[in-house]
Formats: C-alpha cells, structure tokens, sequence
C-alpha cells in the first residue's frame, strides 16, 4: 500500500509538474499582433508610417510579441480573406487600415469574439472593433495657409483619391486656410479613385500643373506628385511622410502621421486585460499627426505664420472650420463665431466657396 501510495504521489507531482509547464509556456507565447495595408510598405506614404507604428511596437515589447503585415491588399472581398486569415491564425490584435477596410473588419469581428480589431479611418464600433485616425484636415489648414503665400499663379492642385468625407474634409480645409491669405486663388481637384498609383498620380500632377497650377497637394500615398513638382518647377505638399527627399528644391512641408503611440498603447492594453472599444479622433495636440521641416525657401515670416497656426490649433485658439462658412452654392454652413461640429465634420460631403468642380458621387 506504502509503495503504491509513493507511486500515485509521484505521477500526481509528475502530472502537475507537467501542467505547470504547460501553463508557464502558454503564458510565454507572444501575442500576435496583425496588420492589413491597402498599400506597399515602400510607398514612402500611408502604409509606410502604418508599418513605422508596426514597427515601434516590436522595439517596445521584443519578444513578448509577433507582428505580421499583409501589404498591397484591395479593399472588399480580398480584406476579408486576409483579416480572417490572420484572425484564424491566432492573430489576438488586428490592425487594419484603411477605410475601405471597415465593413470587412466588422464581418470578420463576428465570428471572432475573442479578438481585438482596430480600423483605422472608420465610423462603425462594436463590441470587440475599435476605430481611430487622425486629425489630418489640421494640419491641410496648416499647408493651405503655406500654400496661399507661395502660390503666383493662384491655382492650387490638389490630387484626390476617392470622393468620402476625410478627403473632402482636407480639400475644404485647405481651400478655406487658402483664402484667409489669398482670397483670389483657387484649387482644382482631380480625382485619381485610388489610394496608391505612382503612374496615375504623377499624371494627374502634370495634368494640374498644366492647368496653371503651381503649388501641388495631394491625398493619395506616393512620392509621384512631388517628384512631377520637382521636374516641372513647382511648389508640393507631401502626404503622411516627409518626402522631402523626392524634391527637395519642391517640397514645402508635409503632413506626417504618427502612429507609434497609439500602436503601443493599443497592443499594450490587450496584453494588461485593459482593451475597450471606442473611438480616437487626435491630431496636432496629441501628437497624432506633426509637419515636416519647412522648406528653406519658404520665407521666414510665412514659416512664422504657419508655426503660429500650428500652435494656435494646438492650444485650441484656432479651428480651421471656423465660420463664417459657405459652400460652393454660396449658402451659409456655419454661421461667423461657430465652428463645425465633429458630426459634421464626419460626414462631410459637400465643397466649400474656392473650390472649382464638382464633388462626385
């Protein structure tokens, strides 16, 4: 009976021994951390500065993590295999970012309960789906204040990707920071309808800067409008990154996303159990989104006054929505001593007074 006893004990200790194991190397699995981008890592754009937070999120945790990255996915039915793809595959946090990434993101949430989707530039939240962006049309204010000083010929371009309410929130906020400094000038729109093609958006430079325009903008993820600003001798604004290298003699400033932070604090609160859904709209204050260095041809008393936007904004001084407001109708949006609201903001869809053409549907 003694032996026996000794026996069960030491499968008992054996057992538990095993068990114990078992649960210290579940407890030492990485997290998995997924990414899905509309574009290429290399697009000096969107995706880059996506795949930089990506990154900042590897340096911060080392090994207690494992990020993956999709590049170059098409928005719709594609998304959806590739999130459910990463999800099927033990992916805990998914990143996917861009807008039309939503609908995809939120189907594929469903049948997977227990992970953590965040999707960036979206409107839609459920239980386990959280969305953020940035306050992009802030710094548009910032670049159209610019952009109104330096411009001779009075024409702005502006290359547009697809007609929803982020790009249509940057034109207007631009063509708005414009005519504060130089009311007689104008922006022309041409719309690309894609996120990233070097061959389209360096075509639809050129076709602008045709037009008269002499200072280029752009909302769409390559180095192609300012590398056309560069050989055609015009001024540009660069997109997410400082691509300030593809046409230095060109490239005025850039609006630059910053993603580290919120990437990190995102991935950190899955591991901590403090995960919520919700919704982060930050910008200039929180540090969500910066401008590049402003090019030194810029004259100093311009590059006073778009720093002093700058910290105006931040403090909260200054909106660039501020009314009094019209469209291109010439009826009033927001009265003087008003400033649109985030609702309307959101939902933009219609084109302020200085803006030539019409929105497409």
């Amino acid at each position: 009976m003694q032996i026996s006893l000794i026996k069960r004990t030491a499968l008992w200790l054996g057992a538990a021994a095993v068990s114990a194991a078992m649960s210290t190397s579940a407890l030492a699995e990485p997290l998995k951390v997924g990414f899905v981008y509309v574009g290429p890592v290399g697009d000096h754009g969107w995706t880059y500065r996506h795949d930089q937070g990506r990154q900042a999120i590897d340096k911060a945790f080392g090994n207690k993590v494992k990020t993956t990255l999709v590049e170059s996915v098409k928005e719709g039915a594609d998304s959806e295999r590739v999130i459910r793809q990463l999800a099927a595959s033990g992916h805990k946090l998914i990143f996917t970012t861009s807008f039309g990434f939503m609908n995809p993101t939120l189907k594929v949430a469903k049948s997977f309960p227990d992970v953590r989707f965040e999707h960036a530039t979206g409107y839609k939240q459920s239980k386990n789906v959280s969305t953020y962006a940035a306050r992009f049309y802030q710094g548009r204010h910032i670049a159209g204040l610019i952009a109104g000083k330096m411009t001779k010929s009075n024409v702005i371009g502006y290359i547009a990707s697809f007609p929803i309410p982020e790009v249509v929130r940057g034109i207007n906020a631009t063509t708005l920071a414009l005519q504060k400094v130089n009311p007689k000038a104008t922006v022309k729109v041409v719309w690309v309808n894609t996120w990233y093609d070097p061959g389209k958006e360096g075509a639809a430079a050129k076709a602008l800067i045709d037009q008269g325009a002499d200072v280029i903008m752009q909302h769409t993820d390559s180095p192609a409008a300012v590398q056309a600003a560069q050989e055609r001798g015009v001024w540009a604004v660069g997109q997410a990154s400082d691509m300030t290298h593809f046409g230095p003699k060109s490239h005025l400033t850039a609006i630059i996303d910053v993603w580290d932070s919120y990437y990190v604090a995102r991935t950190r609160a899955v591991m901590d159990g403090s995960w919520k859904s919700g919704d982060t709209w930050d910008g200039l204050k929180q540090g969500m989104l910066q401008m590049a260095p402003y090019n030194a041809a810029i004259p100093a008393d311009v590059i006073a006054m778009a720093k002093k936007a700058e910290a105006d904004i931040i403090a909260g001084k200054v909106h660039p929505f501020a009314g009094p407001i019209k469209d291109q109708t010439g009826a009033e949006k927001v009265p003087a001593g008003k400033n649109l609201d985030d609702g309307s903001l959101l939902s933009m869809n219609w084109y302020v007074q200085g803006v030539q053409g019409k929105l497409p549907k």
